[in-house]
């Protein structure tokens, strides 16, 4: 099996130290514009595969997609942050330019590959990549659910003082302020949420996973990385391997929660054809109304881009 990571960025490099780490594919490709920083990126991973006793080949390259050609997966982490005085449609502006390129490169040395968009903005990149790639649906998802449910799963373990691994839960909506969290759908450890903490500190937890990103942008002056290139593998991790995970992924609804043509995250089985199947939950009116809010938030964005000039 073989993966690109494209970006060799905190994410990207992140998200491709993970791959290797877990054994998740035999090659490895991170790729960048910037000269010389994926292969040297690949080459300290491969340098500490005798120490952490991995054995999955990590190769860099500068802009030379053919060193990709028949990845069975591809991650775009690639695209600029967000900047003092920059605007959200600027972002886009930049950042739709910088994905409809990797993505043609991506349909044309790969053709058949499943793409993973972690760009942000992330549910416009992963319409963006969806318009330029043509591929179905299921092969085109955004990297948005799984980070934002682990954000919310820590805090409520830290509140606990219980092991996130004993918490699950389901995010649904765009990636920012507008996202859906489903107290109703929380556990711990097959416990619901609501009988293990009061509503007022819950309130807190979810307002705070709103604003997650935010809140390290604040502390470290930069986006953070850990945790998004570790989502990005997870979901790579259940293509390569077939494990028919239920995980939050953004994709074009089509009909699902009665929106069509709207790029929101949802639960879906992953699996070796990418998405294998949506699933809808049983919503109740205020948490349909929570997600109607999202979908305008989202369809707003997506109408910039395709204002943008062709």
């Amino acid at each position: 099996m073989k993966v690109t990571v494209v970006g060799a960025g905190n994410v990207g490099a992140t998200c491709a130290d993970v791959l290797a780490q877990r054994e998740i594919a035999n090659e490895i490709v991170l790729i960048d514009i910037k000269e010389g920083l994926a292969e040297g990126k690949a080459l300290d991973i491969w340098q500490k595969a005798p120490i952490n006793l991995y054995d999955s080949k990590t190769v860099g390259s500068t802009n030379d997609y053919s060193k990709t050609a028949k990845s069975d997966v591809v991650v775009i982490t690639s695209g600029l942050p967000r900047k003092p005085g920059m605007s959200r449609d600027d972002l886009i502006v930049t950042n739709a330019g910088i994905v409809k390129t990797v993505t043609e490169n991506v349909v044309k040395h790969s053709p058949n590959a499943i793409i993973i968009v972690v760009s942000n903005p992330l549910d416009v990149m992963t319409y963006q990549a969806h318009l330029t790639s043509k591929f179905p649906r299921t092969r085109i998802m955004g990297m948005a659910g799984i980070l934002d449910t682990a954000r919310y799963r820590a805090f409520l373990a830290e509140a606990l003082h219980v092991s996130p691994k004993d918490i699950q839960a389901m995010i649904l909506g765009g990636h920012g302020d507008t996202m859906v969290p489903l107290p109703r759908y929380t556990t711990v450890g097959g416990i619901p949420v609501t009988e293990m903490i009061d509503k007022e500190k819950l309130n807190a937890i979810i307002e705070r996973t709103k604003v997650g990103g935010g809140e390290l942008v604040k502390l470290m002056g930069t986006s953070a990385w850990y945790a998004p290139g570790s989502a990005a593998a997870q979901m790579v991790e259940a293509i390569v391997k077939d494990q028919r995970r239920v995980l939050p992924v953004c994709i074009q609804l089509d009909g699902e929660y009665g929106i069509k043509n709207c790029y929101l995250g949802v639960p879906v089985v992953l699996g070796k054809n990418g998405v294998e199947k949506v699933i809808e939950l049983d919503l109740n009116a205020d948490e349909k109304a929570l997600l109607e809010t999202s979908r305008l938030h989202v369809k707003e964005v997506m109408e910039v881009l395709d204002k943008l000039p062709k």
